[in-house]
């Protein structure tokens, strides 16, 4: 049964009529909006123990202390600001509330400016109990605005950190109830593209999981986690770097992954332009490439999710078809140099489908958007299962219409072939292991990395369910 949406002054009521839940706010930078919504409706004195405002960095630094990053909407800000706080509610307070649920609600934001060269995005954070004598949880996301005004995201912002609170308490128990509640009375207002919920009443909840669910509800085109398995956003981590992407179904990977991500990623290295930058390599998972009989299954993606980060790789998981959105979004945090590593087959099916969804005169504008200055198609060639004829991207069959523009990429060097492959890996198809791994043949394990074989042997990943197999080298 779908859920009866609350507006956001009942929810802030709703809490503030919640005798056990009492906190504190503390919001820096323009994220001033959240505590005024429970002064507005009424009984906050039943909810709020003190409401902070530092807008003054040398006040902010003097109570959290100087973020040698020099950046102030940041992550780390975040906990920083949700660590003080809390440590000082549980001096000041619990003796004399110990019945009570803490929670300390925290953000630091920057809106639009006057000048308009600042965008709007912001972190804000939950450290909250579900018990008295429980240890605290911690729900994190990271926010864009989409508002062209300042009021009104400062306005948007205001909406979404009470329905962060709202959430920790009253849709804890429901992962895709929580995440789609944060886009509450929000429809195209803001982005939510990393989050992250942690905690001892949450050690069943996989981040990953999250991740994907802000991406397949909507809240976000792309979002990112590590090969640790927890969430990351973008500008921590991908700020000015050089980046390449190998999109992909994974499903398993297999020796010829291991092939393309090790030969794409030596070569993108060697590019001048990259040579001597920081890099960054990361898998891709398209929302088309997880959905199996048109539905996606969970356990499906986080058996590749695991099987990735097995091997190392942060993940991107995206709802970008065709690339484009992927560039866009990467463009926010000044990659130097953007890889984007594609079978060959997949690089027709692009060319092919801008081929005939412009031929009414806009095809150089539609390719224009797609191979700009800093981007580079890395193509990794594919062998035909009948003939044995290696296909790459200087043989590619692309129609009659397209060749000379084509040819053009080529020769300009927007599309590469990958050149270290290694030939004998080709004739492995990621279909035919997984139809082993699912009926028993064990020659599967001949053709994915050893690593890789003994955790699908152990979790029983991909619908391994033979416990009678062994590994061994």
């Amino acid at each position: 049964m779908q859920k009866q949406m609350l507006d956001t002054d009942q929810k802030a009521l709703e809490i503030n009529l919640d005798e056990s839940i009492y906190g504190t706010f503390a919001e820096i930078g323009a994220g001033q909006e959240v505590a005024r919504h429970f002064f507005k409706v009424g009984a906050a004195a039943g909810t709020i123990a003190k409401t902070m405002s530092a807008y003054d960095k040398i006040y902010s630094d003097e109570i959290y202390g100087i973020e040698h990053s020099g950046r102030y909407v940041c992550e780390a800000r975040v906990n920083k600001m949700l660590d003080h706080e809390y440590v000082l509610m549980e001096e000041r307070l619990q003796k004399h509330m110990p019945d009570r649920n803490f929670f300390v609600f925290a953000d630091t934001v920057a809106a639009l400016n006057y000048s308009r060269t600042i965008s709007g995005n912001g972190w804000m954070g939950v450290r909250f109990q579900l018990s008295p004598t429980g240890r605290p949880n911690d729900l994190v996301i990271h926010v864009k605005m989409l508002d062209n005004d300042t009021q009104l995201q400062q306005a948007a912002i205001g909406i979404l950190g009470v329905n962060l609170i709202y959430a920790c308490y009253y849709y804890n128990h429901d992962p895709e109830l929580l995440v789609r509640s944060l886009n509450d009375s929000l429809e195209g207002r803001v982005v939510i593209d990393m989050i992250r919920l942690e905690g001892p009443d949450f050690v069943h909840v996989d981040n990953r999981l999250l991740c994907l669910l802000l991406v397949k509800f909507g809240l976000t085109e792309v979002s990112i986690f590590g090969a640790n398995g927890q969430s990351k956003h973008a500008s921590e981590f991908l700020y000015k770097k050089s980046v390449m992407v190998v999109r992909g179904n994974f499903r398993p990977p297999t020796l010829v992954t291991v092939d393309v991500f090790m030969a794409g990623f030596a070569q993108f290295l060697k590019e001048p332009e990259v040579e001597g930058h920081a890099a960054a390599l990361l898998a891709e998972l398209t929302l088309d490439n997880l959905e199996v009989d048109g539905n996606i299954s969970y356990q499906d993606f986080l058996d590749r999710a695991e099987s990735l980060c097995e091997l190392g790789h942060p993940v991107i998981i995206s709802n970008c078809s065709n690339h484009q959105c992927l560039i866009n979004y990467l463009a926010d945090y000044k990659i130097n140099k953007l890889g984007l590593v594609i079978g060959v087959r997949e690089l027709l099916e692009i060319i092919n489908q801008k081929y005939h969804a412009n031929r009414d005169g806009r095809l150089l504008v539609a390719f224009g958007e797609l191979f700009t200055r800093n981007i580079r198609i890395y193509a990794y060639p594919v062998q035909e299962e009948d003939s044995g004829e290696i296909i790459t991207g200087k043989n590619l069959p692309v129609p009659d219409g397209i060749k000379f523009l084509y040819q053009y990429l080529l020769d300009s060097q927007h599309i590469v072939d990958i050149e270290e492959f290694n030939a004998d890996l080709l004739p492995i198809y990621p279909n035919t292991v997984l139809e082993m791994i699912e009926t028993g043949d064990n020659a599967w394990m001949k053709m994915v990395p050893d690593r890789l074989a003994q955790l699908i042997i152990d979790k029983n990943l991909f619908h391994h369910e033979h416990p009678d197999f062994t590994f061994s080298n």
